[in-house]
């Protein structure tokens, strides 16, 4: 298994999971799923930004393959901190998103991946 706790581990997936749909969302789907999700932008945004939301794809891809990654460590001290890393990067995601566009961006991103954050550090300092 992993270094992780059995709770940790399944946020922590959660959280790679969730960046595994925003990778096939914006690299495959951006003009038909992508529309239905961000409803408020005009409509016809999404095929002219086709290939920038393929390249934010791709990196919600590399946030997702880090996190995985991390679940397959054995070492507690170095399974914990390529998750560290990888959870930090996206709660620092969500609080960009949070200041740049709405609040909800950090809800939907920042908070799953707030709580195995704290998990994770629970663990290493209890």
């Amino acid at each position: 298994m992993t270094a992780l706790s059995i709770i940790t581990v399944v946020f922590v997936a959660l959280v790679a999971g969730m960046h595994l749909y925003f990778l096939y969302m914006e690299m495959f789907a951006w003009t038909t799923l992508g529309k239905k999700t961000f409803r408020m932008l005009d409509p016809n945004l999404f095929e002219k930004t086709k290939i920038l939301a393929a390249n934010q794809g791709l990196y919600n891809g590399f946030l997702a393959v880090g996190l995985f990654w991390s679940l397959t460590i054995t070492d507690i001290q170095w399974s914990q901190n390529v998750a560290l890393f990888f959870l930090g990067c996206v709660v620092v995601a969500g609080l960009f998103g949070w200041a740049t566009v709405h609040f909800k961006l950090f809800l939907v991103q920042g908070v799953p991946a707030l709580i195995p954050f704290l998990l994770i550090l629970w663990e290493k300092f209890s």
